[in-house]
């Protein structure tokens, strides 16, 4: 066993199927053996530049070979990297560096500049690595109480009041391993990939590298460019959002897709609606699938995907689900209760505060806070979101972060934000605001100040000024 697990995924691959391709993107085709070399010399000048074990790392990048590459690399030098999306603005990021305590970031020029103590560039095959040092010391260690930690995420994609979720090598290891039970990939098959990196990467791209499928990574995600790649290269399975989903659906063009085995669709609720529309313009079932950061991937439904899309599905092989009241005990099956599941691969801890996972898990499970039911034969469906957690295009915007950009405004005493129904995007962020005492404000500022601070799908999309917000016994906003 190699002392970086999850390094020694992708040279195991570059010596097994070295000639295979790994990456089809706008550049053209990477084989595993390339995929390898790539990541290897950029690993090589990490280490010249100071990164090692025990540093966490971020890595903010677009879709492509490089953000791959730049993952790899970092987990190659023993530290621990963080998965950015590129899309995230200025104060987004200041907020990740400064509560993650990274010690350096990668990017690829295609955001916004880190805020450094000092940067440099670093060449690569294609485009560059811009390397930047935050104000932390080398000699801090990063998630000292978790042994190898590979992987840090944050639960709502930035910061503010979400948890870091940190994942080990041992970790990574055991959740792909289960997951690619239900998934059954292999040399030969090709995913294509929709999504962003930045939130999904572990149960997907180094699941995909460890059993050698090929990612031909869409430029967009409109649906006449995904047909277009998913026949240029033979896809075999397109994991996507609901409403890149829909969009597929919508398509008035006649043209199918044959190679395609499995449709998977995460990140948020998908309707039956649109799964029937689905099989009905490319005869094809969709499958929900429900992935959470601190576990993995522990459910899908590929058993019945056409009875049942709206279902979530079954337990994979290696993990129990279960329905929980608020006591933590069991409630009888096709009751409504807390959703609580068990098995390999589960998150190592919480950053901060310090956290192990037994001190998290209750009875062995750890409880997602979603509210779901479980028939008789195992089938799960998830009744209820989490309450204030708003998906918008499968991105997940948390109200109280949003709530506080706007409450920054001295024109503003109180907002209060909440997700309302869209027929593409699933959800939008719409904003009910409370002026202060003879206060008056022109809405469209109120939006561009929200475009500096805040990620596109963030941004509230309906604005209301009211007199008042109900509140609590204990002064919080009493939410939908």
């Amino acid at each position: 066993m190699s002392s970086l697990p999850v390094y020694q995924l992708l040279k195991t691959a570059s010596e097994q199927w070295p000639n295979e391709p790994a990456v089809y993107d706008e550049y053209g085709t990477l084989t595993f053996k390339e995929l390898f070399e790539e990541t290897e010399e950029l690993k090589i000048n990490l280490l010249k530049l100071g990164i090692t074990s025990g540093m966490g790392v971020g890595v903010m990048a677009r879709n492509g070979r490089n953000f791959i590459t730049g993952i790899f690399a970092v987990i190659g030098c023993g530290a621990c990297v963080m998965p950015l999306s590129h899309q995230l603005k200025s104060a987004e990021l200041d907020d990740v560096l400064n509560e993650a305590q990274l010690y350096a970031i990668l990017d690829d020029l295609n955001g916004v500049t880190p805020t450094a103590t000092k940067s440099s560039l670093i060449k690569l095959k294609i485009d560059s690595f811009r390397f930047s040092t935050t104000n932390i010391s080398q000699s801090h260690i990063f998630a000292a109480h978790v042994f190898q930690p590979a992987f840090i995420r944050f639960t709502s994609g930035t910061t503010g009041k979400s948890k870091g979720v940190v994942v080990s090598h041992c970790s990574v290891e055991e959740r792909i391993t289960a997951a690619n039970k239900a998934l059954n990939l292999s040399v030969g098959d090709t995913v294509v990939w929709v999504l962003p990196m930045a939130y999904h990467f572990v149960v997907s791209i180094v699941l995909y590298v460890k059993y050698g499928a090929a990612i031909a990574i869409a430029k967009d995600f409109l649906a006449k460019n995904i047909i277009e790649i998913t026949n240029q290269h033979k896809g075999t399975l397109l994991y996507a959002s609901p409403m890149q989903i829909r969009l597929l659906a919508n398509d008035t063009s006649e043209t199918m897709l044959p190679s395609l085995k499995k449709v998977i669709s995460t990140s948020a609720a998908i309707s039956a609606d649109v799964c029937n529309a689905f099989k009905k313009r490319f005869g094809i079932n969709v499958s929900q699938a429900y992935g959470i950061i601190e576990i993995g991937l522990p459910i899908i439904n590929t058993i019945k995907s056409e009875e049942q899309p709206d279902a979530v599905g079954y337990a994979l092989p290696d993990y129990q689900v279960e329905i929980l009241d608020d006591n933590h005990n069991l409630l009888p099956i096709g009751s409504v209760g807390h959703l609580a599941i068990k098995g390999p691969g589960m998150f190592d801890a919480y950053l901060t505060p310090p956290m192990l996972r037994e001190q998290v898990l209750k009875n062995g499970y750890f409880l997602t806070a979603d509210y779901a039911s479980k028939s008789i034969d195992g089938l799960v469906k998830v009744e209820g979101r989490e309450k204030s957690m708003i998906n918008v295009s499968g991105n997940k915007v948390f109200p109280e972060e949003v709530e506080a950009v706007l409450e920054n405004l001295p024109e503003i005493k109180l907002a209060r934000i909440s997700g309302t129904p869209h027929p593409l995007m699933g959800q939008i962020v719409q904003a009910e605001i409370v002026l202060a005492e003879g206060a008056s404000i022109d809405v469209e500022e109120v939006l561009t100040y929200c475009r500096k601070k805040l990620s596109t799908y963030k941004i509230p999309q309906r604005v209301k000024i009211v007199d008042s917000l109900p509140m609590t016994g204990s002064g919080k906003i009493q939410r939908y």
